[in-house]
């Protein structure tokens, strides 16, 4: 019984399209910025981005390790691209990728979608926090790439609101204790 996992996260990246198209998508290049991946290598001689070009994978070892054979597809320069595995990704039937490069004034719109099928249901939890984890850093990477100062600002955003989260919590615990002290 397989189930899903379909995530989705959009950031404003201060670059052209294309560059972060080539960036995102051009394996060699994506191996150097992005910390998931361990490398990345086109199938065969002479390879080049293109629908339907095989891809070879393989994440670090705080993702397992994992390699695996990928094989583009709906390649729209420098709109949109992505990719899809070819077999079973570890505990993932399938794996698939998908960039979205939107321009606006300032700089770009990226989104990445990331969707897996588990192969089994006892293992989605683990799974897709792995992989909510990967996209943020990937989206991050990439904006650190191309705008240090952006991404840093993001950074420090996220942090700033993960203690104002702690915090909240904090003082819901508090005021549960003492509505317990009343009775």
């Amino acid at each position: 019984m397989s189930e899903s996992i379909n995530i989705k996260q959009t950031i404003v990246v201060r670059a052209r399209p294309d560059v972060l198209y080539r960036l995102a998508l051009e394996p060699k290049r994506r191996a150097k910025w992005d910390p998931n991946l361990a490398s990345a290598d086109y199938e065969g001689e002479g390879s080049r981005l293109a629908n339907n070009a095989l891809v070879r994978f393989k994440f670090t070892r705080r993702l397992l390790g994992l390699a695996f054979t990928a094989k583009y597809g709906q390649l729209q320069a420098p709109q949109r691209g992505g990719w899809e595995s070819v077999r079973h990704v570890g505990p993932l039937e399938k794996l698939t990728q998908g960039w979205v490069f939107k321009p606006m004034p300032g700089g770009t719109e990226v989104t990445l979608t990331v969707n897996g099928r588990v192969r089994y249901k006892w293992v989605r939890m683990p799974v897709e926090r792995v992989l909510h984890n990967m996209v943020a850093t990937t989206l991050l990477e990439l904006q650190r790439t191309v705008d240090a100062q952006g991404a840093q600002l993001m950074e420090d955003m996220g942090r700033e609101l993960a203690e104002k989260q702690k915090a909240d919590q904090k003082a819901a615990k508090e005021v549960a204790k003492a509505a317990k002290r009343k009775k």
